[in-house]
């Protein structure tokens, strides 16, 4: 009982270090300041080419989506999640390890030999598939879905409406993907590059611009080639680093974005005019429980069947049925499905 008051405790001086350290040392590998970084990106480009003209810049909510972004990545593991996730690890860990007689998740790691490219994949690709299915949930089962609502309410799109999402969805992501992912070893590795990767993109699917597809594929493609460069590196493809030979395993990646990922980027992964139908406040007939349930990845909706774009939605009404009743301010909307009184659904 001691052990795992002390990692409780320790959770929180720990935490509470690192979020000084993120804030007080800028620098590459800064998740924090990533995250300002990515996103002042993103609103320069919705001031730049903005897909809904008429919308203001700073829309509906804008600040409230921006405190929710540092709440939800920062404020609320300080508060309490860091602590309490690092007790339930252990103890979810010191169960398994008492009913199987030894066997140790944490331990478990069978991509440790694999080069770094192809971790990198594999773990982005399982914790995709797992994020979709755990959306899904979020849409199916009405305890859920009162704290997805909470996204939902987002009334005019832009990229800071990402990260506006009840804490609990926290809980239930980190919850249901632990099992999946710690077999794999993903589960004990925070991926940087990963996070990077999805926080970007989620950022782009919520965005106010509309692109085509060979720009989004040539930025994957100098993404994959900067990534492969380092791991052919890594398996000793290419013996020597050179600039040279990386700018050439790189400016291949582009072309082949541009020329091969290009025309198909959009059946591949999510974009905002797919997205913007998950948040349609009219449903297509026969899914009331939602459609275009991908957070990075589009190939999950189209293999089964839950995608749908009729039209160009650029101008669509979002929301749901009596939005108009949801409450609006972030100390209500953290309250929501913890209360005894819940919003109506309609």
């Amino acid at each position: 009982m001691n052990t795992y008051l002390d990692i409780f405790l320790n959770g929180y001086a720990g935490y509470a270090n690192y979020l000084w350290n993120e804030i007080s040392n800028p620098g590459w590998n800064n998740y924090f300041y990533w995250l300002i970084g990515v996103s002042a990106f993103f609103l320069l480009i919705e001031i730049i080419i903005p897909w809904r003209r008429q919308q203001p810049i700073l829309r509906k909510d804008f600040w409230l989506d921006g405190f929710y972004m540092f709440f939800n990545f920062f404020l609320f593991s300080l508060i309490i999640y860091n602590a309490a996730s690092d007790v339930i690890v252990n103890v979810f860990n010191d169960g398994i390890k008492f009913l199987t007689g030894g066997i140790d998740l944490q331990g478990m790691n069978p991509l440790r030999n694999l080069p770094y490219f192809a971790i990198l994949l594999i773990g982005f690709v399982v914790r995709d598939f797992v994020q979709w299915l755990i959306h899904r949930l979020l849409h199916r089962i009405p305890f859920l879905w009162q704290f997805h609502k909470v996204h939902h309410s987002v009334e005019e799109m832009g990229f800071a409406a990402h990260l506006r999402y009840h804490w609990m969805e926290t809980i239930v992501y980190r919850s249901l993907e632990y099992i999946p992912l710690a077999l794999l070893g993903i589960g004990l590795y925070d991926f940087f590059v990963i996070h990077i990767f999805t926080l970007a993109w989620g950022h782009y699917n919520h965005s106010n611009i509309s692109v085509n597809g060979r720009v989004t594929g040539g930025i994957l493609g100098l993404l994959i080639g900067i990534i492969l460069s380092q791991g052919l590196l890594e398996i000793h493809i290419v013996e020597t680093q050179s600039i040279l030979s990386s700018l050439i395993v790189i400016s291949l990646a582009v072309l082949g974005g541009v020329f091969l990922l290009g025309p198909v980027m959009k059946y591949l992964f999510n974009s905002p005019e797919m997205h913007i139908w998950h948040h349609a406040y009219d449903l297509p007939e026969g899914s009331n429980y939602g459609i275009n349930f991908g957070l990075t990845l589009a190939i999950w909706d189209y293999c089964f069947g839950t995608a749908h774009i009729p039209h160009d939605g650029r101008d669509i009404r979002l929301g749901f049925p009596d939005i108009e009743h949801f409450p609006k301010q972030f100390g209500d909307q953290v309250l929501i499905g913890i209360k005894e009184k819940r919003p109506s659904i309609s």
